[in-house]
């Protein structure tokens, strides 16, 4: 175990002192990144918890996956930068990265992609749970509902404790999500659902679900094509964020790998994550122009005043995210593409940006652009409403959701997820002692 060899290599302990017992903890040194001290001892030996309010700073597991410097901009998959994975790679390359641990080899790497388009297909029935969502229906309410029930049609992958089982529901979760994801969109609209083709790859043939119909043929752009594959590279993984803690988190139970990426799915939905880049869009359109940058700058700055400059900013990033800039270059060639010569949002995106990063507020407070900030316009110009931007998040994150659920299964010491708490509630009272003289609250 990783843990022993760490140990066996550092002799460093951290001493904590509670009413003059002192007791010692070991400290593990990461590969990158800060050193960790091992508490897990803690409770047994002093009887005593600590109190960590988000878990902001401690590690609820080890892993080899992926690897973040917020003060430095870095972005690593498996310890290869996001910016030539953008570049050089396609999204199921660096799916099986993540999984695997290496790049594969152009036949393994071929192989892949056959054993992940070859479950592109859904179960017809599942037309039915469709049908059940009402039109008005956000596209993450399907999402969520579908993603889960998949455990009821593929139940020959369901034993966690089997690694073929393991990997088969891990493909077939990639390949699916994008056809789920295409069929809420369809749906939202009343168009008639569009089987996947299998002889495009995994971002082309999300647009052709999306974008085609039975009325005409929809020819994918190289180009928007590019730009939807560099979204779900960016988004396919981020460390210990909250949806994916959530995975392992419900995967630590021995939930089935259904289960668990429906509850990743349905963290991710909430605006503070992956419904962030929807969020800076309408911020964008409620600001209007450009002429109305500096008074919203200074609502931003106003603590009682509730707008928020969504896009801007970073739980761990305290540089420029370095995903945004990938993406602002990406931006430039889809709406130039598209014919967007001077766009509204994109040009108020732009000042924005410049205004904010030149203000001594936003340079104190190190807010600089996320993914978030182009995102979503990227997403706008290819076709897509902003309630499909969380979806189509949801579906590059899939990739880090399953190797991380793996990883997960794979740790000889991981146990079930069990956070303590600061109880302040009232102590020991007789029943009937203390009722309210108020019959409504």
């Amino acid at each position: 175990m990783v843990r022993k060899k760490l140990n066996k290599k550092n002799n460093r302990k951290a001493k904590i002192i509670i009413d003059e017992t002192t007791y010692e903890f070991p400290i593990y040194n990461s590969t990158e990144g800060e050193a960790v001290i091992d508490i897990s001892k803690l409770h047994a030996e002093a009887n005593i918890f600590t109190y960590d309010p988000g878990f902001t700073s401690t590690a609820s597991c080890e892993s080899k996956i992926t690897y973040i410097d917020g003060d430095k901009g870095i972005l690593r998959y498996r310890g290869y930068d996001i910016e030539e994975l953008a570049k050089k790679s396609d999204f199921i390359e660096v799916v099986n990265l993540l999984i695997y641990g290496d790049l594969p080899n152009k036949e393994q790497l071929t192989k892949y992609k056959r054993l992940i388009t070859r479950h592109t297909l859904l179960h017809e029935q599942i037309i039915n749970f469709f049908q059940g969502f009402r039109r008005d229906a956000h596209p993450m309410a399907m999402m969520v509902g579908v993603m889960g029930a998949l455990s009821s049609f593929y139940q020959d992958t369901l034993n966690i404790n089997d690694s073929h089982q393991r990997q088969e529901a891990t493909r077939r979760i990639i390949a699916k999500s994008a056809t789920i994801g295409a069929m809420a969109y369809k749906y939202s609209l009343g168009q008639a659902f569009v089987s996947p083709r299998n002889n495009l790859s995994f971002s082309e043939n999300f647009l052709y679900m999306c974008f085609s119909n039975t009325a005409e043929n929809y020819k994918v752009s190289p180009v928007l094509a590019k730009a939807m594959d560099t979204i779900l590279i960016l988004h396919a993984d981020h460390e210990q964020n909250a949806s994916t803690s959530t995975v392992r988190l419900a995967g630590s139970s021995g939930a089935n790998p259904f289960a668990c990426i429906a509850a990743g799915v349905s963290s991710l939905w909430g605006p503070a994550h992956g419904g962030a880049n929807q969020a800076a869009l309408e911020m964008l359109e409620e600001i209007g122009s450009s002429k109305n940058i500096k008074k919203y700058i200074a609502k931003a700055k106003n603590k009682k005043d509730p707008f928020k400059l969504m896009g801007f900013g970073h739980r761990v990033y305290k540089n420029y995210d370095p995903r945004a800039k990938i993406l602002k270059s990406i931006c430039l060639k889809v709406l130039k593409h598209v014919g967007v010569k001077n766009d509204p949002i994109l040009k108020l995106a732009m000042d924005l940006e410049k205004i904010a990063l030149n203000d001594k507020y936003f340079k104190e407070k190190r807010l600089y652009p996320n993914v978030d900030f182009y995102s979503g316009i990227i997403l706008r110009a290819i076709g897509f409403p902003p309630e499909m931007f969380t979806v189509i998040f949801a579906i590059a994150r899939t990739a880090g959701w399953t190797a991380q659920w793996t990883e997960m299964i794979e740790d000889p010491i991981q146990k079930i997820g069990r956070p303590r708490q600061l109880y302040t509630g009232k102590r020991v009272i007789k029943y009937g002692v203390g009722r309210s003289s108020k019959n409504t609250r």
